[in-house]
């Protein structure tokens, strides 16, 4: 997968947040997403944010989820159309803009920020632009819902066959397991 570091990182950060911040199932249990307190401990997990982090940013990030979560779920469903248009009112919405960043001894890097520059203005669109970058490239196959029974986590496969089905290594073992135990009880394993 050619994606630059930065890309990486918005595409991963994309992952993590729809991970962290949506409810739905994970790894065959359902799961909540954290709300007060505990959700601006998995932002800050999520992106490894600092302390003064508030309840404000990491609700407003919840709801950049919810739509990245929307995007990663048409994708897969090869719903191209669908995730183009929440991905393009997110990017309207936060005002997404490139600009040249250089962290000492790095090159330039082209980031995006919101209109505001806040925190999870500029995290959103960050990752807005990262999952659009993907979608408007030969990788908009990449964007993935687990494929494993009660699990709906998402993932960006970066593997050189674009084989990833599963959200982690635990799902996969989840389903090899329970097709090994069915043909043993079938009489075929």
């Amino acid at each position: 997968m050619l994606f630059d570091s930065h890309m990486r990182r918005l595409l991963d950060a994309s992952v993590a947040l729809v991970n962290a911040l949506t409810d739905g199932e994970a790894r065959g249990r359902h799961y909540r997403a954290p709300a007060g307190a505990e959700r601006v401990a998995a932002v800050r997990s999520a992106l490894s944010a600092g302390p003064d982090l508030g309840l404000g940013e990491a609700d407003r990030l919840a709801a950049t989820a919810r739509t990245l979560r929307s995007v990663f779920e048409a994708a897969a469903a090869d719903r191209l159309d669908d995730a183009a248009l929440a991905l393009n009112a997110l990017l309207r919405e936060t005002g997404a803009r490139p600009q040249l960043d250089r962290a000492a001894g790095e090159p330039w890097q082209v980031h995006f920020h919101g209109a505001d520059d806040s925190y999870a203005v500029g995290w959103s669109a960050g990752c807005a632009t990262g999952l659009a970058m993907a979608l408007g490239s030969d990788y908009a196959g990449r964007l993935g819902v687990c494929a494993a029974p009660r699990c709906d986590r998402v993932y960006v496969d970066t593997s050189r066959n674009a084989g990833r089905q599963f959200c982690s290594t635990a799902c996969q073992n989840r389903v090899k397991a329970a097709a090994f135990r069915a043909r043993r009880a079938s009489g075929q394993a």
